[in-house]
């Protein structure tokens, strides 16, 4: 069951693990579906790569720049990353969620790299 105070958030605080263990937390936009957390981020980001080797992440809704309110509640669970068909969905459910945000940076940035989205697909599920 998805916790509900990750249904109404606008950002969340996602956690992943270096090698040795280490959490490493990144702010970014997502969406909620059923019982799963969707977002995306650069192929070629770190977070990417903890992923492939640990899939453990570690999820608290936060601002804009990452903050994380005292004493919010933090959710633990198992990400996976996704390209192709699922990643388009994933596209579609930012898109609806953060509408001007979205096509303010996605496009432009599109545009810049001749119609080319190097992004991975995040898919969340817990516990």
């Amino acid at each position: 069951m998805m916790p509900e105070e990750l249904r109404r958030g606008r950002y969340v605080s996602l956690t992943t693990y270096r090698k040795n263990g280490t959490g490493v937390a990144t702010p970014v936009w997502y969406a909620v579906e059923g019982d799963e957390l969707y977002a995306w981020t650069r192929t070629d980001s770190w977070k990417v790569k903890r992923l492939r080797n640990d899939p453990r992440v570690e999820v608290a809704v936060c601002d804009l720049r990452g903050n994380v309110a005292e004493g919010a509640e933090r959710f633990t669970g198992e990400g996976r990353l996704v390209t192709g068909e699922e990643l388009r969905r994933i596209r579609g459910l930012l898109s609806r969620k953060y509408t001007w945000q979205y096509w303010l940076t996605d496009v432009p940035a599109m545009l810049v790299r001749l119609g080319k989205r190097p992004h991975t697909g995040i898919v969340v599920r817990f516990g």
